[in-house]
């Protein structure tokens, strides 16, 4: 299959971008290198530095490159900063869909992949959060991809071709197993390599937002899946898709872990301390989210190979060591 892979040049989309090659695919890669890194994408896959914006560039190359399905994650996906500018966040993740999908139709590609989130539930009403619990999104991230499932909705009812399936992630963490890929973020915010990096030095501290949580240890909870298991659901979730498909899956281990829990599991892997300071709450963060992807299990036989935190930890760690600065661009 041509897979045109939006951005895949960062890092789920990287790893994609491999499991599809290894996997007897073609890639195509479209990604604007924002946040991006050219070095992370292999030779073996096309790439065309373009922005979603830009639908008659993507159309051109859906048909140039006679792309059957495309997964889409090219988004931007930091929580605090969708409160400090939401105008942005909408306008790339849920008009930059919009460019895509008229592309697309253009073009007459009618299988997509959307690379969505947990966020879409905000505050659950249970855990573990199942596909059908109500979507109450608490922060302008989790509605700009709320407000693409329901555009992909519309638009599969009004063509009915049209296949997608919607990947609800809850928190991707983890590197390539052969420590070839990984995290490379600039501003950096996610949890785990935050921590990594405060073990290496290259922070003075880590900064524990939130005590006073309604959990256990006044921590924040969250589901952490590795990213290589939850790219293979993607390739999975593709393969399966059949004109008129509509589907949605959460992608998790169905286990939470505290930010304490979190900070004790990468001192066992690293074997070093972790100087911490605590914080306020951030706005718009729920206290506990995590999975049941029994969905996704159940109908695709999709099952996470790596399902301990210290095992996910420990394929960042390798990744931070061997390579201090990133990409290096």
């Amino acid at each position: 299959m041509n897979v045109m892979v939006t951005g895949g040049a960062g890092y789920i989309g990287s790893h994609a971008v491999r499991q599809l090659i290894e996997a007897g695919h073609r890639a195509v890669v479209v990604d604007n290198l924002f946040r991006g890194h050219r070095r992370a994408v292999p030779d073996e896959a096309a790439f065309y530095q373009i922005d979603l914006a830009d639908t008659a560039a993507l159309a051109g190359v859906l048909a140039d490159e006679k792309i059957d399905c495309v997964m889409h994650f090219a988004a931007l996906t930091y929580v605090g900063e969708s409160v400090a500018e939401p105008l942005g966040y909408y306008h790339n993740n849920t008009a930059g869909a919009i460019s895509l999908l008229r592309a697309m139709r253009e073009a007459g590609v009618r299988r997509f992949v959307f690379s969505s989130t947990a966020a879409v539930y905000g505050e659950p009403e249970r855990t573990p959060i199942v596909e059908t619990c109500p979507q109450k999104p608490v922060n302008p991230y989790g509605w700009s991809k709320w407000c693409v499932e329901q555009i992909l909705r519309d638009h599969a009812a009004a063509d009915g071709r049209f296949a997608f399936v919607a990947l609800r992630y809850f928190n991707v963490a983890g590197a390539a197993a052969d420590g070839s890929l990984g995290e490379d973020h600039e501003p950096e915010t996610h949890l785990i390599p935050l921590v990594l990096l405060a073990a290496m030095g290259r922070r003075e501290k880590l900064t524990v937002f939130g005590t006073d949580y309604p959990t256990a240890d006044g921590t924040c909870i969250r589901d952490y899946i590795h990213v290589e298991d939850l790219v293979a659901a993607h390739l999975m979730a593709m393969e399966a898709l059949q004109p008129g498909d509509t589907r949605y899956y959460n992608l998790g281990i169905g286990r939470g872990y505290s930010v304490n829990e979190i900070l004790d599991a990468a001192r066992a892997v690293t074997g070093r301390e972790i100087p911490i300071e605590h914080g306020a709450r951030r706005p718009g963060d729920p206290a506990v989210l995590f999975a049941d992807s029994g969905k996704i299990q159940r109908e695709l036989g999709w099952s996470p190979r790596y399902r301990g935190v210290e095992e996910i930890i420990a394929t960042a760690w390798q990744w931070d060591r061997e390579h201090p600065d990133g990409y290096g661009d």
